[in-house]
């Protein structure tokens, strides 16, 4: 009996070593699947490697450029966020800042030349900047909910339309005349951070809150989850589709009066690709292009990373057409881990 207990004594003992050797492997398993946690590691390991290239990366004032530039796609990557959860796609978003901006430019224009104070000038041409993207906005909703066309459809037509009324109405060129002080309140520091970076980090905490909070961040997952069953548990689809597009559209108006600022003029080209850039930084984030799955704090990180590799490369002096090479490797390499997370899910 004696000996009976004993091997069996010896036996739980390694069942519990091994028990815990299996937890300890499914904890590093589940440490190296976490996309926010590789995220801060890819993002540190560029810093670290572009100061390596380049000692003047760390500086205070190359870190203060590299958030200017992040300011207008975190805008944008916040605004898509909402839309690729809610199981949707926004491509409109590039020329929506084009348009937008060069709308807003003509408007300060205007005000300027009747002698409008510059500050009056500057707030009316920022409203009517957010007016035009959430027009754009609504217009997508519209053609989704009402004219039955998917949204890659749907919102490729208002990013053509967009570009090609931003070029009919500058004949190409920039739109300048505006305030003179519009430049220099964007160059306005305090340490590292300008004004505008300020404010988008702001709206970055409250739309992270609203995605992972609130009401409308709930309804916005369970329709990118499963539309049909949102609708069956009382959620009005269409009117949820339509405040996520203007909000889309909204925070791209934004990003036009932002680049307005940076630019002193409205470009007909300053949106030019960035509807790419913000779906990259949301896959690149974690989410899911199929719906149901994001993180605010992963698309905040993958706009971070995005703008990371331009800057960096342009430090370093190397071709900037290869950003687009690291981008791509990068939308992979994300895509990649998504599928991993759910292998990892169904074999638990």
């Amino acid at each position: 009996m004696v000996k009976v207990d004993t091997v069996a004594a010896k036996e739980l003992t390694g069942s519990g070593s091994a028990g815990g050797a299996n937890r300890s492997g499914a904890t590093l398993r589940r440490v190296l699947v976490n996309q926010q946690f590789l995220l801060i590691v890819v993002l540190v390991a560029m810093i670290a490697g572009f100061s390596a290239l380049n000692e003047n990366f760390l500086s205070i004032g190359t870190f203060g450029n590299i958030l200017v530039q992040w300011a207008p796609l975190a805008l944008l990557a916040i605004g898509e966020t909402f839309v690729i959860v809610s199981g949707g796609i926004d491509l409109s978003v590039g020329s929506t800042v084009t348009i937008s901006g060069v709308v807003s430019a003509f408007a300060m224009a205007g005000l300027t030349g009747a002698g409008v104070p510059d500050p009056v000038a500057i707030t009316i041409g920022a409203v009517v900047a957010a007016a035009v993207g959430l027009t754009v906005g609504l217009v997508n909703a519209a053609l989704i909910n009402f004219a039955k066309l998917v949204p890659f459809v749907a919102t490729l037509a208002t990013l053509g339309a967009g570009a090609g009324l931003a070029l009919v109405l500058t004949k190409g060129g920039p739109v300048s005349g505006g305030p003179p002080s519009a430049i220099g309140l964007a160059n306005v520091w305090l340490g590292p951070f300008s004004w505008p970076v300020l404010i988008v980090i702001v709206i970055v905490v409250i739309a992270g809150l609203y995605l992972h909070k609130s009401l409308f961040g709930r309804y916005t997952f369970a329709i990118g989850g499963n539309a049909f069953a949102a609708t069956a548990a009382g959620i009005s689809v269409k009117k949820h589709l339509t405040k996520v597009y203007a909000l889309s559209g909204l925070l791209a108006g934004i990003a036009g009066m932002a680049l307005y600022l940076q630019l002193g003029s409205g470009s007909p080209s300053a949106g030019a690709g960035n509807e790419l850039q913000a779906i990259a930084a949301v896959v690149i984030g974690g989410a899911s292009l199929t719906g149901g799955v994001g993180r605010m704090s992963g698309t905040v990180l993958g706009a971070l990373i995005l703008t990371v590799v331009t800057s960096g490369l342009l430090v370093i002096n190397i071709d900037p057409n290869w950003n687009q090479v690291v981008v791509a490797i990068l939308i992979a390499a994300a895509v990649a881990l998504q599928a991993l997370r759910g292998v990892h899910r169904r074999i638990k």
